[in-house]
């Protein structure tokens, strides 16, 4: 999760890149965060439940950008809670994260697949 907050970060802050990945890829990198997050806590958990669970909190989190409670305004107001919580909701948003999540969910269900434990056979 480490290096994934690195690399939205420099999606964001490093000119030196294709226009496309500086505005797309640090939306996604942030819900593969919140993908391996759940993953995380909750490991013995399906990838699709992962997944769904993943996109609904992406999904709560860029609806709440609709509100201007002035707790969120207060919290958007600071690096971290606007890096967290984000400033205007887009439509676009909501696809980057699907990729994401939809990335991160393929890489864990193919690692998971190599490390599944063999049935026991009776000698």
């Amino acid at each position: 999760m480490i290096a994934i907050i690195a690399l939205g970060l420099a999606s964001r802050s490093i000119d030196a890149q294709p226009a496309f990945v500086r505005q797309h890829a640090g939306d996604a990198l942030w819900a593969a965060m919140i993908y391996w997050g759940f993953a995380f806590l909750f490991p013995r958990v399906a990838v699709r439940w992962i997944a769904i669970a993943a996109g609904s909190f992406c999904l709560a989190i860029e609806l709440s950008q609709l509100s201007s409670h002035p707790f969120l305004v207060d919290a958007r107001s600071t690096r971290i809670g606007a890096l967290i919580l984000g400033h205007g909701f887009l439509w676009i948003d909501l696809l980057r994260y699907a990729a994401g999540i939809g990335l991160a969910a393929m890489l864990d269900f193919s690692v998971r697949a190599r490390i599944k434990p063999e049935p026991a056979t009776a000698v």
